[in-house]
């Protein structure tokens, strides 16, 4: 399988004049001030919460991105791990910019290495390639490597997650905020179905030589195997990719797309009770829908 990993080559630049000239590109593609007013975050009340399990559902077509379905598409939810999909957007502009390349070695800060599962486990100072960050983010939804880009890219998690939420409003993903890059509980972390439709709408059509990873069942790194957490994978006809969300107060979610055809669609469920009730809906929809 040939992707982005083993077509991109770029000369590695010394570790912290790269984190600079990253986090400068960046910031530089946004137009608004890394501030709570710069951001837009006055659109959101200070107090803005999302409903705890709340339900949402949305089907788009993805070639003309018009909405074939939907329930409480604009309802605040919680993105849980759906999070690392902007996470895994700006790792990609990165490397698209030249500021780091496949083969760019990330440094594991303390911080990071002491992340809760899902986690790959690292000892602080140890090092992580942009290749493998980027898949054991989408495949195993690694919360550790997600802090390790935000630390590498904006020098902290908290700059950071501030470039996802500049980002988010330039894709239109209004009712949208990070406060994080894993998607960890943060009752300030608020999206909803809709948003996260269209963050997975540019992803694909942004990054299409990057999207294999998001087909990957499992992964070895250091001797060990990890499995997806997406378990429609080679089940559901027509599935290849894009990723799943649990938190406990967010339930069980899954940014899906399929493609049967010739014809691609992204379907969104957020709040299932459990994984295998979240799984039939979306296979559900796919199923009605293509």
């Amino acid at each position: 399988m040939r992707h982005w990993f083993r077509e991109l080559r770029f000369a590695r630049l010394p570790q912290l004049v790269m984190m600079a000239m990253v986090a400068l590109a960046l910031s530089a593609c946004q137009t608004a001030e890394l501030s709570p007013s710069g951001l837009g975050l006055t659109a959101l009340p200070s107090d803005s919460t999302a409903e705890i399990r709340g339900h949402s559902m949305l089907v788009m077509d993805y070639q003309s991105g018009r909405i074939l379905d939907a329930e409480n598409p604009d309802a605040l939810r919680y993105p849980a791990s759906l999070t690392k999909m902007m996470t895994l957007y700006l790792l990609f502009s990165a490397v698209e910019a030249g500021k780091l390349s496949p083969d760019s070695e990330l440094t594991v800060s303390a911080t990071a290495a002491a992340e809760p599962p899902s986690k790959l486990g690292f000892t602080p100072g140890e090092t992580i390639s942009v290749r493998d960050a980027a898949q054991a983010v989408a495949t195993k939804s690694a919360n550790d490597v997600a802090v390790v880009i935000a630390e590498n890219l904006g020098g902290t998690e908290e700059n950071f997650a501030a470039i996802m939420t500049a980002t988010a409003r330039k894709l239109g993903m209004t009712r949208t905020r990070f406060v994080n890059a894993t998607g960890l509980p943060d009752p300030r972390q608020i999206s909803t179905a809709r948003d996260l439709a269209t963050l997975a709408r540019a992803l694909m059509l942004r990054f299409p030589r990057n999207m294999p990873i998001f087909q990957v069942q499992q992964f070895a790194f250091k001797g060990k195997i990890f499995h997806a957490t997406n378990k429609l994978l080679g089940k559901v006809p027509g599935v290849d990719g894009l990723k799943t969300g649990y938190i406990r107060d967010s339930g069980f979610h899954l940014v899906a797309t399929a493609m049967r055809g010739g014809r691609r669609i992204i379907v969104v469920v957020m709040g299932g009770r459990t994984g295998a009730e979240r799984n039939a809906e979306v296979t559900a929809l796919i199923d009605k829908y293509l």
